[in-house]
């Protein structure tokens, strides 16, 4: 057996390897670092251009003025002149915004003052546009105003070969039709919408009715199991409709609740009713019970069921009625944002609370505060 020793290199001071300097290259164009720089002193009558051109760095300086210098986002002025003056804020014009500095708005003709919402008194506004052929409407377009579903569900019937025209199958997207055509939808058609679902929600305060918005939830979150009323009609039918995670695809608010509103609130998945509700022809009443605070003379009663307006646009007549003391009942034909709260603004009343209990044909009723329950096949809008 051979056994090889190893020594180790001596490391102590008294080697003459660990005595010895570091060699560098030396490079006549770097400084000497064991030598302190010498300032640059530059003449009082050198100007600052030339100052940029001869520069040198000045490492008498202290670390926080190097460091400021090092990070400093560019002025566009060198580092000895003087700041310059900065310029003076845009001024504000009576409405609170910023005074068109280019011409831009004052060009295209643009007045401060109230804007005037109204399409057909305000002549900044360009026309409504006209359906390119009135006589020949789009197929899709045709069985929504017919009442068939919506414009939507209308092409995934025709891409899926459901709809007969004159007796004869359409397909193609974008068809047009005469308007005195015969339309026919197939069984298949008729199924896929008897699976659709309506929901009726009590929605609490803290909901939004759409999209989530500044950290709230939206009020499709309730929709689960966990949540359904235990009287619901159809939850003890002798055929009850369970609940199924297809129910939550397409399902949409048809129509809003602020986020401080309780009440009714409608969700669903046929874009019939959708269109019923929403529509820009829709007539539907929806009937509130606002608490509020304040003193109510006739005449602004009167101003509440006639003569109100917003946004330069008057607004459709309403039901206003005292439900007692310090709650009433508003019936609306229409369903403008906020609008309620603002019109109780107008007339110099707080709204302390506000509940929605009814939407056509289809009350609140009982349902609980948080919970839902399906739309039963004889209400009606």
């Amino acid at each position: 057996m051979t056994t090889i020793k190893i020594t180790k290199k001596p490391t102590d001071s008294a080697s003459p390897r660990a005595s010895k300097a570091p060699v560098r290259r030396s490079d006549p164009s770097k400084r000497d670092r064991t030598v302190a720089p010498k300032p640059v002193v530059r003449p009082q009558t050198e100007s600052a251009a030339e100052r940029a051109e001869t520069r040198a760095p000045d490492y008498a300086e202290n670390a926080s003025s190097k460091a400021s210098q090092r990070n400093h986002r560019y002025d566009g002025r060198l580092r000895d002149e003087a700041p310059r003056p900065q310029q003076a804020r845009p001024t504000l014009d009576d409405t609170g915004r910023d005074t068109p500095r280019r011409g831009g708005k004052m060009r295209d003709g643009f007045e401060v003052g109230d804007f005037n919402n109204d399409r057909a008194s305000n002549p900044m506004f360009t026309p409504k546009p006209l359906p390119s052929n009135p006589d020949f409407p789009r197929l899709s377009k045709r069985m929504a105003e017919l009442g068939f579903c919506s414009r939507r569900e209308a092409d995934e019937w025709i891409t899926n070969g459901w709809v007969r025209v004159d007796g004869r199958i359409v397909d193609e997207l974008g068809s047009r039709v005469a308007r005195n055509a015969k339309i026919e939808v197939s069984k298949d058609a008729e199924q896929h919408q008897s699976e659709i679902v309506t929901i009726i929600l009590n929605k609490p305060i803290g909901y939004v009715s759409g999209q989530a918005e500044d950290g709230y939830n939206p009020a499709i979150v309730l929709i689960h199991p966990d949540n359904q009323w235990q009287d619901d009609p159809l939850l003890h039918h002798a055929q009850p409709r369970e609940f199924q995670r297809t129910f939550l695809k397409g399902l949409a608010p048809a129509g809003r609740l602020d986020i401080d509103s309780t009440g009714l609130l409608v969700l669903t998945q046929d874009g019939r009713i959708a269109r019923h509700l929403i529509g820009e022809d829709s007539t539907v009443e929806k009937e509130y019970l606002v608490r509020v605070e304040g003193d109510l003379s006739y005449n602004d009663l009167d101003l509440l069921n006639e003569g109100l307006s917003l946004d330069g646009v008057k607004l459709k007549p309403a039901k206003v009625s005292w439900q007692n003391e310090d709650q009433l009942r508003f019936v609306l034909r229409e369903g403008r944002k906020r609008q309620i709260r603002r019109m109780c603004e107008l007339v110099g009343l707080k709204v302390l609370g506000l509940k929605r209990i009814r939407i056509g044909g289809v009350t609140l009723g009982k349902l609980p505060m948080g919970e839902w329950r399906y739309l039963r096949p004889e209400e009606r809008f």
